[in-house]
């Protein structure tokens, strides 16, 4: 009785740390709290987000990094439906760097925020989604073989499964080389995009591995930012977190 008295307190909060001690280790939990559908404009105002807690990721070591760079501050919200996973991104920034203007670019390369889902912890396969500050996607399947790790785009990618996604500039303009305040990204996952790793909507208490990343490049130095630290690898999957679903 008391486990499910816990366990309630704990959704009705909307997104909360398992373990908010050690937030960041690799036992850290997130409980996603369930919402209604709703249209992403990149700026993270639709009322539904108020039901979802803020959390932060910070900065790690990154790959060849003999120290981390440069902090901002930087949140993230995430709301599950019967449809798919919305995510926002709040970034504190000085400038946009970002200059690839295609969808499907190394946008890595560049300011970018990033998402990846391991559904099906029996298969090492999970979804990697990519979106910079001007709005450019990159969406694919990763096989993770022993460490031999290779990206899969959507072969049909159309409003079928499309991702929604939406971005915004504060304190300044959204374009190339901008100095600005910050910028948000906001965008919404269809489950359909997942398949076949994800066959079906999560149910209740259903738990998928994850984590959540952003790169910032300011000045010549690059800050590498993750939810659970890795060893330097974003895809270091061994090291996701948990996600639970409402």
């Amino acid at each position: 009785m008391l486990e499910k008295i816990a366990l309630l307190f704990l959704v009705t909060a909307g997104v909360f740390y398992q373990n908010p001690v050690n937030a960041g280790t690799a036992d850290s939990t997130l409980i996603i709290k369930k919402t209604t559908d709703f249209k992403v404009n990149g700026e993270g105002t639709a009322a539904n987000w108020a039901a979802a807690s803020w959390f932060d990721i910070n900065v790690q070591k990154g790959p060849n990094q003999p120290v981390p760079g440069k902090q901002y501050p930087t949140r993230v919200k995430i709301m599950h439906s019967d449809k798919g996973i919305y995510f926002l991104f709040d970034c504190t920034d000085k400038r946009l760097t970002a200059t690839i203007l295609e969808d499907f670019g190394t946008l890595f390369k560049e300011d970018v925020v990033e998402v990846f889902l391991w559904p099906d912890t029996s298969e090492p396969i999970y979804l990697e989604y990519e979106v910079s500050p001007l709005n450019y996607e990159l969406a694919i399947l990763v096989p993770n073989i022993k460490g031999r790790a290779q990206g899969w785009k959507p072969w049909f990618y159309d409003d079928r499964n499309k991702v929604q996604h939406e971005t915004s500039a504060q304190g300044g303009q959204k374009k190339s080389m901008a100095a600005v305040e910050g910028w948000k990204a906001e965008f919404f996952i269809p489950y359909v995009l997942m398949n076949p790793i994800v066959q079906a909507p999560p149910k209740s208490g259903d738990k998928w591995r994850g984590n959540f990343y952003r790169i910032d490049y300011d000045n010549k130095e690059t800050a590498y930012y993750s939810w659970q630290k890795t060893s330097g690898s974003f895809h270091d999957f061994k090291k996701f977190g948990t996600l639970i679903f409402e």
